[in-house]
Formats: structure tokens, sequence, C-alpha cells
């Protein structure tokens, strides 16, 4: 076992693959190389052996495309077991749901629905099919309320109950490494956030696992294979690999960069874009007109402009109606603020029309957010600065709190 903040590489891996520490991380390196990748290069031998569970999903793919599932199978190093997120191992699934437990057709591994078990479940599982190893690897789009990282901390917290390692395969965070907007209150923990991380944490998946095992978590034994080639002010369009979509509405690297601000639409009345081709980039409803996109211009935010749209979402809100709004089109990923743009489009549409901006009725804003505080400064005619500086100082905090588990600089 390992201490709150001490990680330590097991002798059975080899020590320049998985790493508690960032040596790797600061090695140059030609290109970004995914942590499967790594651990696919050497035959998957490292896992050689072992009773593996994987927890993936359609992200946990290699350079050549191959799922790392069917990579390990094809090399000799058959898992015991695979568990599905939100969506699914082979993500049919759509939001809000999972695929069940099945046996996988391609490999015939059995799959165990992962979505929404409790800790005490997961372990449950794990022990069911005896695995020995946890190996994680999901790509995350660095938002709080994207449950992939909660399904990590559950399955942490499983780990730890049932006795098992656990390994994440680490991949790039495709919006940078740059922490923002507002902590999560423990008194509006969800499945949307568990935790008190912000809102847009800025870490990849292997840095948030040492992260949360070394400050809820406790004694849990995480290993890590860092990505090769990735630094903190790197976004996805400058990685080199292929995206694949991690959810049926994050489609494009763009989708990603918007989402930690705009998914905030989720808990509104408005349509934030789910049943168009461009979710979450794409935000309006019923009556609303081009007024909303030359306010928005009107305010030059640093690195977005905005298209008036009319769009009619095929599924979500406002289904087979007509909508008005803005498509929101990222000019300069490094200057974009996506939840400063978010507050933005919320203080003018509810200025523009108050007869059709509103939350929705079981304040689900409040859970993405993590609190009632931008919902009822809103309410109360707070402007965009006042709200967003009141999170500042809390940004900054997080910010020096999750150092000490960084892999990347």
């Amino acid at each position: 076992m390992v201490t709150r903040r001490v990680f330590l590489t097991t002798a059975a891996l080899a020590p320049p693959l998985l790493t508690g520490g960032s040596a790797l991380a600061s090695e140059p390196v030609a290109k970004v190389v995914a942590g499967a990748d790594v651990l696919a290069a050497r035959g998957w031998r490292e896992l050689s052996g072992r009773k593996v569970g994987v927890l993936s999903n359609p992200t946990g793919v290699l350079a050549n495309l191959d799922h790392i599932v069917d990579s390990m199978v094809t090399a000799g190093v058959r898992p015991v077991a695979a568990f599905g997120p939100e969506h699914g191992f082979r993500g049919s699934a759509q939001a809000g749901g999972s695929e069940g437990d099945y046996a996988d057709p391609r490999t015939g591994i059995a799959v165990y629905d992962a979505y929404g078990a409790s800790a005490d479940k997961l372990a449950s599982m794990f022990t069911k099919a005896g695995v020995e190893t946890v190996v994680f690897d999901i790509a995350d789009v660095g938002a709080r309320f994207y449950t992939y990282i909660w399904t990590m901390y559950t399955a942490m917290s499983a780990a730890a109950r049932a006795g098992t390692e656990f390994l994440v395969l680490d991949r790039p965070n495709p919006v940078g490494g740059a922490a923002a907007g507002p902590l999560l209150d423990p008194a509006f923990a969800s499945g949307v956030g568990l935790v008190p991380i912000v809102q847009q944490h800025g870490m990849t998946a292997g840095e948030l696992a040492r992260f949360f095992a070394g400050e809820f978590i406790g004694p849990v034994q995480v290993n890590v294979v860092p990505v090769l080639g990735w630094r903190r002010e790197t976004f996805f369009a400058d990685t080199g690999l292929t995206w694949t979509p991690p959810s049926p509405n994050m489609p494009t690297p763009g989708t990603a960069l918007v989402y930690p601000g705009l998914c905030m639409f989720e808990g509104t009345v408005f349509s934030e874009g789910r049943g168009t081709t461009r979710p979450f980039e794409t935000v309006g409803a019923p009556g609303v007109d081009w007024r909303w996109r030359d306010a928005l211009s009107s305010l030059r935010l640093p690195g977005v402009e905005f298209r008036e749209t009319y769009f009619v979402p095929t599924f979500g809100k406002f289904v087979n109606q007509t909508c008005g709004g803005v498509q929101v089109v990222v000019t300069d990923a490094r200057t974009f603020d996506a939840i400063g743009t978010a507050v933005a489009m919320f203080v003018t549409a509810k200025r523009l029309y108050p007869a059709l901006f509103g939350w929705r009725p079981d304040n689900w804003i409040d859970k993405l957010t993590g609190s009632a505080r931008l919902r009822t400064m809103i309410d109360e005619g707070a402007g965009v600065h006042e709200i967003t500086a009141s999170w500042q100082p809390e940004a900054e905090a997080f910010t020096a709190k999750r150092r000490p588990y960084l892999l990347y600089r």
C-alpha cells in the first residue's frame, strides 16, 4: 500500500515506464505519445501474468486506432473483465445511459456496467472477476462535470476496498493545463462532482488520480504511465493525435474547448445544442433573435466570435422546433475563457430575453457549477466581471493545492 502522498511503482512494473513522479514528463520527445502506446510498444509485458480488469471506452485506443483491449488480447495479455462508464464500454449509449452487463462480441470478455455503481458495488465486481490490477484508460475533456473522472474516483475507492492495484494509462487534457472556475461546495456533491475541484481542473486523468488518492481516498496503490511530449500549454490540436469522440455529443476537439463553460446551459431552459451537429457550440431557444449575437459581439470577449444561427434540434430540448441563437466560434484557444464566455452569455440572455431565459426547475445549474452562487448572482443582477472574480481566489488556491500531484510542466 502507499501513503496519502507517496506513490510508489510496484516491483513488477518497469520503473522507467510507470511513475508516481514527473521525470518522464520532462524528457523531450518527437511527438505526443499516449500512455497506452508506451505499454503497447512493449507488448503489454508489464501486465503479463496479472489478472487485469480494464475500465475504458472507445477512447482507449492506440495511435493505430486499435482498442487497447483488442491489442492486449492479440499480445496474449487477456483481461479477465472490462468495465464500461457512462455511454458504455463500446460507446453506444447516449447521455445518462450505459450498455449494461454483457459479453463483448469481439473478444468474449465479460463487460460490467460501471456507470453509477457505488464503490462497494464496483469492489464486488472486481472481486467477482478476480481482478488484481485495474487499468484505467479513458480520455477526459477537462471539465468537472464530465462523468469519467468520477467513475475513475469511484473505481479508485473500490480498488482501495478490494486491495487491487490501480493503473492509469494517461492521455492529454485536450483543453490544456490551466485551472479555472468555481470550486465545488461539498454540499452540492453529485454524480457530476464528488469532491472539491474547480470547474476546469486543467489536469490529466493521471494527475487527478494522484490528487484524489492524496487528498481524498487515502491508501490505494496508484501508478501512472505518463503521456510523452505533452506540456500544460498544449491543446489537443497541437498533439498530432487522432480525436476519438469520448461521448456522442463531444464530436470534435472544438467541442471540448467550449464544454467547460457552455455545458452550463444544460442547467437552463435554453438548448445547449444537443440534437444538432454542433452540440455545446450552438446555443439558443425559440424566440431568440439576432440581438443576442450583436450584444455578445459588442463585448469583444477574448479568443471568441459569435455567429447568429437558427437550428431545429432532433433530440433534447425543443425537438422539431426552430430555435434562434448563436454559434460560439473559438478563434484563439490560448486566450479563450470558456467559463467567462458562458457567464457573459447568461447575463446578456437574461437581459435581452427575460421572458425566455431561465434555470431548469431542478436547479441543475447548481450541481454543474458546484454551488448556488452563479445562479443567485445572475438573478440578483450581478455583472460578468463581478461573477467571475468571485471564484478567482479559490481557483488560485486550487492551483497551488494540486501542484504536488502534477506530472507535466
